[in-house]
């Protein structure tokens, strides 16, 4: 199915080495808004530098992959260190297979993680790479927001007693 991730997670915190072992994993490919930072801030959520740091030190090839304009990612990639891709048109497929070779690794590799059913978890499913759906960090009030993600509930039903916490 399009729409359904492989993994449906809190957050990106919840991908530790336990999981990348299990799941032959070394490789992401990271949306940016909502899943490493908020919409529109120029820095990192909380413990996102560290996660970051540990997923390195795991061997773990990460670069970004963003809708938003080099302007907007540029500088909060530079910040954590991370390779990008800005108007990466998820969900077509472009962004995400540049990134995979841009990281040489192989799509069985990789994840694509993200907040966005019609985008990042899309740009995934399309391109064959396995999927990571996370919760954004904060829920956004504009009417846009509200009304993607009423969108996205009639297409992947978010029931939350599924959601591995961790």
């Amino acid at each position: 199915m399009l729409f359904k991730p492989t993994f449906w997670l809190k957050n990106v915190f919840s991908i530790d080495e336990e999981f990348l072992k299990k799941n032959g994993v070394k490789a992401f490919v990271l949306d940016m808004d909502n899943t490493l930072s908020m919409h529109g801030d120029p820095k990192a959520e909380d413990g996102v530098m560290e996660w970051l740091d540990k997923m390195r030190g795991l061997g773990v090839k990460m670069r970004v992959v963003s809708n938003n304009t080099t302007k907007r990612v540029k500088p909060l990639a530079d910040m954590l260190g991370l390779e990008f891709t800005s108007n990466g048109a998820k969900p077509l497929t472009f962004g995400v297979n540049r990134a995979i070779k841009a990281m040489d690794v192989k799509k069985s590799e990789a994840l694509v993680i993200g907040d966005q059913i019609f985008t990042d978890v899309l740009a995934g499913n399309f391109a064959g790479v396995r999927t990571v759906l996370v919760e954004p960090f904060h829920l956004e009030n504009k009417w846009t927001f509200r009304l993607k993600r009423k969108i996205e509930s009639l297409v992947f039903h978010r029931d939350y007693s599924d959601l591995e916490l961790k």
